[in-house]
């Protein structure tokens, strides 16, 4: 029949197009060209030890571990810094003017006092993330950093991971234009909660691990973040006692987004993101977190970069490092606090929408109940 659309119309085929260069990117983890300032870790639970190994490997200096638990900060000066004080109290740190950075690390609720007297002291401050538990605490930290002088940054290490680095690169520098969609979906086990205090969080995963991803869209799509709706359920035979599934499609002004987190996926394992934009397309795939390959394609051809580094340890050099030279170049840092309530408030909002079953405004849920 005359005007039957054919196969390529329904897009049931694709153009091939011409491989070309892969364009020369700012994605790796920044380092300070002269700053090397004496950096004190509080807090040194379980993740400190990738926080150690990446700024040991960047040749920064940690002068200080401090853990309520003094066999802990023990263990990990032994392998790590073996000449740092250890110690269980924050105060001789905090009265100690020549250390420049803390890294905080325990959990929110904990965390904020922590950072208000490092504050207070004259300290800039590597909050871990999630940065708070409400945006109005969130806000107070910030405005009390600027009344003292100094800097605080959250650790959204993810911001370096390789391929979201290079994606987020790609995206501001407009080889893709005015941005239309975000799609992510992460299949993984994370079962791994069971038993540890993690598991009693009851939105592990669109808050402590979702947190990245909402994080990454808020850097890319910014003002044009509108609303969500997202859901969470368990998983069936799944043992953890909080929800392993969790979905969420998020409104943009003139665009769409939608994040997938399966985190009951016992085998086959795979992360992937897909970027679209008025002027060009970018895709991320693997495996896994760690093993991606980037691909850009525009009007031009298509472009596979050759990614340098992983994730662990990358990210935490490169959130560390991104807020050294925030202070040696005396500027706000890519990772601020303040900048970090948009990626919070799109959590919140998320969280609120998979508890409530409706649309939620973000902006609209200023703390997690």
């Amino acid at each position: 029949m005359s005007g039957t659309p054919d196969a390529d119309t329904y897009a049931l085929k694709a153009t091939a197009a011409a491989e070309i260069a892969a364009p020369d990117l700012p994605y790796r983890p920044p380092m300070p060209k002269a700053y090397r300032p004496r950096i004190a870790l509080v807090g040194a639970g379980g993740i400190a030890g990738a926080h150690l190994d990446a700024y040991r490997r960047a040749g920064w200096e940690v002068v200080a571990i401090c853990n309520r638990t003094l066999a802990k900060a023990e263990e990990r000066a032994r392998e790590f810094f073996p000449d740092a004080m250890i110690t269980d109290d924050l105060s001789p740190i905090l009265s100690d003017r020549s250390v420049d950075v803390l890294d905080i690390t325990p959990h929110p609720a904990e965390r904020v006092p922590l950072i208000e007297a490092a504050l207070r002291a004259g300290k800039h401050v590597l909050s871990q993330k999630p940065f708070v538990l409400d945006l109005d605490t969130g806000a107070r930290l910030a405005d009390l950093a600027d009344a003292h002088g100094v800097r605080l940054a959250v650790n959204q290490n993810g911001r370096w991971a390789p391929h979201m680095a290079l994606m987020r690169a790609a995206v501001q520098g407009g080889l893709i234009g005015e941005l239309r969609s975000f799609h992510a979906a992460v299949h993984w086990d994370h079962s791994w909660i069971l038993g540890t205090p993690f598991e009693r969080i009851d939105d592990i995963i669109l808050y402590d691990f979702g947190i990245h991803w909402f994080d990454f869209l808020a850097s890319i799509a910014g003002e044009t973040v509108e609303s969500v709706h997202a859901m969470a359920r368990h998983a069936s035979g799944q043992k953890p006692r909080a929800p392993l599934l969790a979905a969420a499609m998020v409104k943009l002004s003139g665009g769409q987004a939608s994040l997938v987190f399966d985190g009951a996926t016992s085998f086959g394992s795979r992360d992937t993101t897909y970027i679209s934009g008025a002027q060009g397309t970018l895709t991320s795939e693997g495996p896994d977190l760690g093993q991606q390959s980037v691909t850009l394609t525009t009007a031009d051809g298509v472009a596979r970069p050759t990614l340098e580094g992983t994730w662990f340890n990358d990210g935490f050099r490169g959130a560390m490092g991104e807020l050294l030279c925030s202070i040696e170049e005396n500027r706000e840092p890519s990772h601020s606090a303040r900048g970090n309530l948009s990626s919070l408030a799109l959590a919140f909002a998320a969280i609120a929408s998979a508890r409530e079953g409706r649309e939620v405004a973000v902006g609209e849920v200023r703390a997690l109940a």
